[in-house]
């Protein structure tokens, strides 16, 4: 007889802030299977607050309360409407894993912190559904940069003994597993995938991305500007290391644009933040991974002007999109944040060294227990 279904849902909203990603997944047998999944957007008025918060990293602690409680709201009305689209009852789902929405992310400092927004009390309340969320700062109080951690499900299901294998994510923060035939395996952030391309073309545009990179893929690139770009330091860093909007964001554009001489078109800008995201992720792979597979998830994935960036920058290297290894690409870090959930429900300690630093494995998240959810039976 099969198993009996394991049914978790993991729930996402990354750098980009393009939405909420839900995904129900059924975790009873070694590979994860994606029962259902959605996005549900994130109201103007509250994605709005977010980013100005990102980029302040001031507010009255009342605005961030009031954040936290409203994206909790949103994150449990996702769950509880992917749940009643395809007819799936609370009281069948064992746990939500919730990564949240991160507006800080700060691993070097004397005091390594992270902040995700989307209260998992709210969460566990509305839904009636168990809660683990919190899934960052226990790795980064075992010495980890508490990112990425979606490595661990690219591991557990992406590696093979006979092709060495780059799981690239692009997010509006872009980030690499190496995960080599012989076994080694790293990962981190290689630095912006869709930021700052975002970023400018909502500046020049008012509208949220680039769709398949067609506004980029007609300007040119410019070279001070490329040049400018790739002379952050975060850029040589050695890994494990991890970004997002604190370094990498329109102020951070801005003052890299006032130090070349000629200012580029505004599409030529484009043009570049594509190519910088093209070269670093390339640079990136070409150094570690070697000839293999490398296979595309996240929102760049879409984005057909960068794919084809990088085919060309990695002509030894088969370039696609992780659907070659049967994994949606759209939904593939939500899935690992149910199956983190499975982990921490199961007592199970996860070895993140590889991918965070962290010194020893680690119990990731805190659990909000629901009495009524089959995650407490």
């Amino acid at each position: 007889m099969p198993a009996a279904k394991r049914l978790f849902i993991g729930l996402m909203s990354g750098t980009s802030l393009d939405g909420i990603d839900c995904a129900i997944v059924d975790l009873s047998c070694d590979s994860p299977a994606l029962v259902a999944a959605d996005c549900f957007a994130l109201p103007d008025d509250l994605r709005r607050d977010i980013l100005t918060l990102c980029a302040n990293k001031q507010a009255p602690l009342a605005e961030v309360g009031r954040l936290d409680i409203e994206l909790g709201r949103c994150f449990a009305k996702a769950a509880s409407n992917t749940l009643a689209s395809v007819g799936i009852t609370a009281d069948k789902i064992e746990a939500i894993g919730s990564h949240g929405q991160t507006v800080f992310h700060q691993p070097n400092s004397a005091a390594p912190f992270s902040l995700q927004l989307g209260d998992p009390n709210t969460i566990a309340e509305r839904t009636g559904i168990t809660t683990v969320a919190d899934f960052r700062r226990r790795d980064m109080a075992a010495g980890g940069q508490g990112a990425p951690l979606a490595p661990l499900l690219h591991q557990h299901c992406c590696a093979s003994a006979s092709e060495n294998r780059a799981i690239v994510n692009i997010g509006g923060i872009a980030n690499i597993t190496l995960l080599l035939a012989n076994g080694a395996k790293m990962a981190f952030d290689t630095g912006p995938g869709n930021v700052l391309m975002d970023y400018w073309i909502a500046q020049h545009k008012d509208v949220r991305f680039d769709a398949n990179g067609e506004w980029a893929e007609k300007g040119l690139v410019n070279e001070a500007l490329l040049n400018e770009l790739l002379n952050e330091p975060y850029l040589a860093q050695s890994a494990p290391k991890s970004t997002g909007r604190e370094l990498f964001n329109g102020t951070w554009l801005h003052e890299r644009l006032d130090a070349i001489a000629q200012k580029p078109h505004p599409q030529d800008v484009q043009a570049t933040l594509l190519e910088f995201t093209a070269a670093t992720l390339a640079g990136a792979l070409n150094t570690g991974l070697g000839q293999g597979g490398v296979y595309l998830c996240g929102g760049g994935a879409h984005n057909k002007a960068l794919l084809n960036r990088l085919r060309a920058l990695m002509p030894q290297n088969t370039v696609t999109t992780t659907t070659e290894l049967g994994i949606d690409p759209d939904w593939l870090e939500a899935m690992a944040f149910a199956w983190m959930a499975q982990q921490t429900l199961d007592g199970i300690a996860v070895t993140t060294a590889p991918f965070t630093g962290a010194k020893t494995p680690v119990l990731l998240g805190g659990i909000y227990p629901c009495p009524t959810s089959t995650g407490m039976n």
